[in-house]
C-alpha cells in the first residue's frame, strides 16, 4: 500500500540498502575500488587502462568512440588521452588525414603496459566471480544485460 506522498517500491525492500539499484552501485564501487587498486602497481587509473583495452581491440579509433566505450564525456577522454600520450603509451596525428577524427593508437610501449595490468585486472575479477556460483554465472551476465537492455542502452 503506498503511504501518502510515497510511492510504491519496485520490490520488497526494507529499506534503500536492499534495492537493485544501490546493490549494483555497490558492487560497482567495490570493483572501481579493486581496480584502482591493482592498476596503481602500473601506474595507469582505470580510465587510461580501459582506453588502452578499447585501443589494443579497436586500433585507431577515435577519441569519441573511445569516449563512448569507457563511459566518460569527451572532454574527459582528451584528458585522460593526453596523459597517456605524454607517458608514450599512445600515439595520436597533430592533423587528421580525412576529416576530423584523429586516430589513436597503442605504442609498443603502451601494449606492454596494458598486457602487464589486464593481469592484474583480470585477477580482480576471478576474485570478484569467485563469489559466484559457476553454474550461476552466466544467469548473471544475461541478467545484467537484460537490465541494461530494459533501461535502452545497447
Amino acid at each position: 500500500m503506498e503511504q501518502e506522498g510515497r510511492p510504491e517500491p519496485p520490490h520488497e525492500a526494507k529499506d534503500v540498502t536492499e534495492h537493485v539499484g544501490y546493490r549494483l552501485k555497490r558492487a560497482a564501487a567495490a570493483l572501481r575500488g579493486a581496480m584502482d587498486q591493482a592498476l596503481r602497481e602500473h601506474g595507469l587509473t582505470v580510465p587510461q587502462y580501459s582506453c588502452l583495452e578499447l585501443l589494443d581491440e579497436q586500433p585507431g579509433i577515435s577519441g569519441s568512440d573511445l569516449a563512448r566505450g569507457t563511459f566518460v564525456t569527451r572532454q574527459s577522454s582528451a584528458v585522460v588521452l593526453r596523459g597517456l600520450q605524454q607517458a608514450g603509451l599512445v600515439t595520436r596525428p597533430t592533423t587528421a588525414e580525412h576529416g576530423r577524427v584523429l586516430p589513436v593508437h597503442l605504442t609498443d610501449q603502451g601494449l606492454a603496459r596494458l598486457r602487464a595490468a589486464r593481469t592484474a585486472v583480470y585477477e580482480v575479477e576471478r576474485q570478484m566471480i569467485a563469489a559466484v556460483p559457476a553454474a550461476r554465472l552466466a544467469a548473471l551476465l544475461t541478467d545484467l544485460d537484460t537490465m541494461t537492455s530494459a533501461l535502452g542502452e545497447a
